[in-house]
């Protein structure tokens, strides 16, 4: 056996190796996502999307980038699951038209009073209940929460070095971004902000949430949605395409 089929079978062992040891990871990642998506979203179909990640890592890895083979191969096998769900978006475009009139109305009321938006004011400004606001706040959280995970992809991804070519002015653009969005995730109520620690860095789900701040699980459903739509309206200029 000459040296270079010695390497690609050392190699293939290799990438074989990392997708037996890291397949729970998988899984893990897919019931993280699992407890933000509504009843429609398969487990089986998260999981088959994260192990065609998990082998795209595999195939794709190099210990030089800085990075461990499970942190790269969780940003492979998240924007894998991200993607799957993009492809079948259950969302109504008129879901989507109150999501942008919602992040409107925050932005409207918090540029002129200098303060965070209060539930009862945007309902106000809305023309609707209180209890019809909390639902869009809960369909909220369900349909938009791909949103922050690619965000949070895309902040962990940018610590390793790409293989394609961006010019100075996207890699600009793209750290700009990145910093307001942290800012506008930092400006973010006490208790939104609490909430969305402890769902994004401290992976616990709503009831978990719930029972730590006393308060129901529909109740913090409705703390992430309203964060989730603060944040949207905060950084408006840079959403102006969607």
């Amino acid at each position: 056996m000459n040296g270079h089929a010695m390497y690609a079978e050392v190699e293939n062992l290799d990438e074989k190796d990392q997708i037996v040891r890291h397949a729970s990871l998988v899984k893990r990642i897919a019931y993280h996502l699992l407890n933000r998506l509504p009843p429609t979203v398969q487990i089986d179909d998260l999981i088959q999307a994260g192990m065609v990640g998990l082998l795209e890592a595999a195939s794709n890895f190099d210990a030089e980038m800085g990075a461990s083979f499970e942190t790269f191969a969780g940003i492979r096998i998240r924007g894998s699951m991200i993607d799957e769900i993009r492809r079948s978006d259950w969302t109504p475009r008129s879901v989507h038209r109150k999501f942008r009139s919602v992040s409107e109305a925050i932005r409207k009321i918090e540029n002129e009073t200098g303060e965070d938006a209060k539930d009862a004011d945007v309902a106000s400004a809305l023309g609707i209940s209180l209890g019809d606001y909390h639902q869009i706040l809960i369909d909220s959280s369900s349909s938009r929460i791909y949103s922050i995970d690619t965000m949070e992809e895309n902040t962990q991804d940018s610590a390793i070095p790409s293989s394609s070519e961006i010019t100075p002015e996207e890699a600009f653009s793209q750290s700009e971004y990145q910093q307001q969005l942290a800012e506008a995730v930092r400006q973010l109520p006490e208790k939104e902000q609490l909430v969305m620690s402890l769902y994004y860095d401290d992976e616990l789900n709503f009831r978990e949430i719930g029972e730590i701040l006393d308060v129901t699980e529909s109740r913090i459903c409705q703390l992430h949605g309203q964060a989730l739509l603060r944040i949207k309206a905060r950084m408006s200029e840079w959403n102006a395409h969607e």
